[in-house]
């Protein structure tokens, strides 16, 4: 590989966490804490969380140790191609790239629905009604415009992107602090009744919601090649800003609920912001800047999978497994520019869906995200046993036993969305995976067709011996 064909190795610590922990808080909280209260329970949303964490930390704890032992970029695609060969490989990275593309055109959709809160009548321009929703010409068009303004970030360059996390980063830690104490303060115990709603099914209808709201941290593994820090910090950084996400989810939900009730909850068009408000005496200034803060989070968490996304599909593309136009650096810039613009073309059609696409997106997206981690921890597992004399500078304690409990919660998650299953997805979104899994099958075939698949696994090999 030449050095025009080198990714830049300039992330410190503080890039990593911004674009681990900004991925990890997106938008999500401040559309959907009243959702998961009102499905759950207050109690039982704070449980969904923390087992949805307790799999995500038990996943990044395996990531945290591949990471550290094969710092390359793609990471999935390098840890699963070494210990289960290039179709796993392929579907995992594909999968953790579906999940990816979901958030960033989750992100668009959402982006408008923070006009909609700061500006009256914001929404104009009749054009055409989904899912009983009506598409309009100013919602859909902040949407594509902040896809493109996105886009153009990630082009730019990496350090670029890392130092526009950061200081959203802060803004959305700012918002959060003030809604979390506020909350806190000025709640009560009697407005987080019901504790529980719907026993353990609406947890579990919770639960499914999670991975979508804990991914990013495996953002820090596909940028690998960019990090300038030692191979053991790449893995404590996973960890933590997993950890501090699992806070930071947690603590919101105790605030929100402790401030409205579920009557109130369901009268409100953006809870957490009706929230803040009413914790500072119906303040509708303080829930402008929840809302501020929420703008901070749609930014990272959509800047953030760009990155993850991109790097993902340039390390496919650079191993012939995906067309490798794609897996070209701008020669400026040195970002994966086409893989930038093929997520670009992806997800800014996705305001045009409207409102009722953010749901989609979530359940969808999160199947991906989970057979993801599945085949990562099974990786993590074959990999203890196949190559015991591999360097892992961030060793887990206890063998395999990590390994084998992340794999089989992944699989029992994973399990949740199919049909039959209180949680299952519906028609829209299997529509969504068939069209994904279908274009997969597609692109691999033809790459595969076109550059061998000596050509690939030789690749694949001479990457990892090149760091062994």
């Amino acid at each position: 590989m030449g050095e025009n064909q080198k990714l830049l190795r300039i992330l410190g610590n503080k890039d990593v966490l911004a674009l681990a922990f900004g991925s990890m808080i997106g938008w999500g909280w401040v559309v959907t804490t009243g959702l998961w209260i009102t499905e759950a329970g207050s109690i039982g949303a704070i449980l969904a969380f923390l087992i949805g964490g307790v799999l995500v930390l038990l996943v990044g704890l395996t990531y945290a140790e591949l990471a550290s032992s094969m710092p390359l970029v793609g990471g999935e695609h390098v840890y699963t191609f070494k210990a289960m060969g290039r179709i796993a490989s392929f579907i995992a990275t594909w999968a953790i790239i579906f999940g990816y593309v979901s958030v960033v055109a989750f992100e668009a959709v959402a982006f408008p629905t923070v006009f909609e809160y700061l500006v009256p009548d914001f929404s104009q321009g009749y054009l055409y009604t989904i899912a009983g929703w009506d598409v309009t010409v100013t919602w859909a068009g902040i949407g594509i415009l902040g896809s493109i303004l996105i886009a153009w970030i990630n082009y730019r360059g990496i350090k670029f992107t890392s130092a526009v996390t950061f200081i959203f980063m802060l803004l959305i830690i700012l918002s959060g602090i003030l809604l979390i104490t506020g909350g806190t303060m000025a709640g009560n115990v009697q407005s987080m009744q019901p504790l529980f709603e719907e026993g353990m099914a609406g947890i579990l209808t919770v639960v499914i919601m999670t991975p979508f709201m804990f991914v990013g941290f495996d953002v820090i593994p596909q940028t690998a090649e960019e990090i300038n820090l030692p191979k053991k910090r790449i893995g404590q950084l996973l960890v933590f800003s997993v950890t501090l996400a699992i806070v930071w989810y947690v603590a919101v939900i105790f605030g929100v609920s402790r401030v409205l009730n579920p009557s109130a909850i369901a009268e409100s068009n953006l809870v957490t912001a009706d929230a803040m408000a009413t914790a500072f005496g119906g303040s509708q200034l303080m829930g402008n800047i929840l809302v501020i803060g929420g703008i901070g989070g749609i930014l990272t968490s959509w800047l953030g999978f760009y990155v993850g996304g991109s790097r993902a599909i340039f390390a496919l593309a650079r191993a012939g497994i995906l067309p490798k136009s794609l897996g070209e650096l701008h020669p400026k810039y040195k970002t994966p520019y086409k893989a930038i613009l093929l997520i670009a073309v992806l997800s800014t059609a996705a305001p045009l869906l409207g409102r009722p696409a953010l749901a989609w997106f979530v359940d969808a997206g999160g199947i991906g995200l989970v057979v993801a981690w599945l085949l990562v921890a099974i990786s993590f597992i074959m990999l203890r046993k196949k190559s015991p004399e591999m360097n892992r500078p961030f060793k887990l304690p206890g063998g395999s036993l990590l390994g084998w409990i992340a794999a089989i919660m992944a699989g029992g998650v994973t399990i949740l969305y199919l049909p039959g299953m209180p949680s299952a997805l519906g028609v829209t979104e299997w529509i969504i995976v068939g069209f994904w899994t279908l274009l997969g099958v597609i692109l691999y075939n033809y790459s595969i067709r076109k550059y061998g698949k000596d050509n690939a696994d030789k690749h694949m090999n001479d990457e990892i011996n090149r760091i062994a």
